[in-house]
């Protein structure tokens, strides 16, 4: 079956790939990932996935635009619930490519970390599946998650230290100033400190 794959980052490509093509699928990956904050960062990530699929023989899709500012205003007011918006931005340009370059179905890399929504990014991928008229191939991808860490290492891969959007960003690196009276309240906790998504 030939399958666009969704590519948020090199790393978090290494088992998704490795398995749909232990399936027998031909895989074309796809880099549209306009959250990805700042412009540096989002080309840091780019290089480094044209690295890896040099690495593996993989041919990518590779829009040329950024459109930041309209994936901004489509989550600016959402709070909480924008990784759910943010989902839908790139899933369903992904979907709309699967529907116009004759693939047999689409799916994404989001699937393989254990940090984003899964539920909710299945929920999404289906929606656009609908709308589309492209399948979606579904896997739970976390079970590799270790395995894609050690290969992502021996690969000399960079692996990124935040999901990618600008809150994102605040949330892992952003500490507010402590007075000595709240400091102990305030202290971080592990799971107030979203990792990347690989």
């Amino acid at each position: 079956m030939k399958v666009l794959l969704h590519i948020c980052c090199a790393p978090c490509a290494i088992v998704p790939v490795g398995e749909l093509r232990d399936e027998g699928h031909d895989v074309t990956g796809m880099f549209f990932n306009p959250n990805i904050h700042p412009f540096q960062e989002h080309q840091r990530r780019l290089e480094t996935l044209r690295e890896y699929a040099d690495m593996v023989s993989l041919p990518v899709i590779w829009p040329e635009e950024y459109p930041l500012e309209e994936y901004l205003q489509a989550v600016i007011s959402l709070g909480t619930e924008r990784c759910t918006q943010c989902y839908r931005i790139r899933l369903e340009r992904t979907a709309e490519t699967a529907r116009a370059g004759g693939y047999d179905a689409f799916t994404s890399t989001l699937l393989y970390s254990r940090y984003q929504r899964h539920e909710q990014i299945r929920e999404v991928a289906a929606e656009m599946s609908s709308r589309h008229e492209v399948p979606f191939l579904y896997r739970d991808f976390r079970e590799g998650w270790q395995e894609g860490l050690r290969k992502s290492r021996h690969m000399g891969l960079y692996r990124q230290p935040y999901c990618g959007c600008i809150f994102s960003e605040k949330e892992r690196f952003y500490r507010p100033p402590r007075t000595a009276k709240h400091a102990a309240s305030q202290e971080p906790s592990a799971d107030r400190m979203p990792p990347g998504c690989g």
